[in-house]
């Protein structure tokens, strides 16, 4: 199985390069964009399986510390080594075969490989505008961080909920968002919606200016780029309070737990 695997992780290398040049190609290309589609869902499937295979070799160091874990963890249908080897060929074989499928095809859109690690971009500013043509097959999707958004309807719920969407560049992400952000019933849940590009650029203050200036015109400030940090978390502070609000960072890069 580890062969395997490791040949669907080289698999899905290779293919990600490729969807960085077909991401930007799509909008030119009806079939590209449908052939998109397809990359997807397999990819979505492919790290379901490597996810899986990398849980399961952490419960292993885990249950090797305990005896009585060891034995549960031998009991479960999902951890006994014949039944869980059998299960995991089978779906790598089936994920490898479609990915030789689909990416027979790949030569007929005249694809490039571009390696995301070298090349530089210039990143387009997104915003919560959404083309109903865009949102074709993510309902299911949608409906699930609607769901987690709304949680059970009590009003006087006051915590804070993060919610991250999380995936390849090309793979729907921003779209999805949208579809969310735009949702009949979210609008009506959140008084105050903030939408807010991040990019690769990531600055905590000019984060925090871009976030005040997405809010309602009257809590803006001409001279807020000359602001200091305390200043400016004061003066958010003062225009979110007492509402409930929804912020979405769209195209966060940084991944530093620090910085957030």
């Amino acid at each position: 199985v580890s062969k395997e695997l490791l040949d669907i992780k080289n698999t899905v290398s290779f293919i990600k390069a490729v969807l960085l040049d077909a991401e930007q190609k799509q909008h030119q290309n009806n079939e590209l964009r449908e052939w998109l589609k397809q990359i997807k869902r397999i990819f979505s499937d492919a790290e379901d399986v490597i996810d899986d295979f990398e849980c399961e070799g952490l419960r292993k160091q885990v249950a090797s510390g305990s005896k009585r874990k060891k034995v549960r963890l031998f009991l479960s249908p999902s951890s006994n080594p014949l039944i869980y080897g059998g299960r995991m060929a089978h779906q790598i074989k089936d994920i490898k075969e479609k990915f030789d499928k689909v990416a027979e095809t790949r030569d007929k859109f005249g694809l490039q490989i571009i390696d995301s690690d070298n090349r530089v971009v210039q990143r387009r500013e997104t915003h919560s505008h959404v083309n109903d043509s865009d949102v074709i097959g993510r309902e299911h999707d949608k409906q699930k961080i609607v769901k987690l958004l709304l949680g059970d309807g009590d009003g006087d719920d006051k915590s804070l909920s993060v919610i991250a969407i999380v995936g390849i560049g090309g793979m729907g992400k921003t779209t999805l968002a949208k579809t969310v952000f735009n949702d009949k019933s979210v609008v009506e849940s959140f008084p105050l919606k903030m939408w807010v590009c991040v990019s690769n650029d990531f600055e905590l203050k000019n984060l925090l200016v871009k976030i005040i200036n997405s809010t309602p015109k009257q809590n803006h400030h001409e001279n807020i780029k000359n602001f200091d940090m305390e200043q400016l978390q004061n003066h958010l502070r003062n225009a979110l309070a007492g509402q409930k609000f929804l912020l979405v960072l769209d195209d966060v890069w940084n991944e530093d737990r620090v910085m957030w």
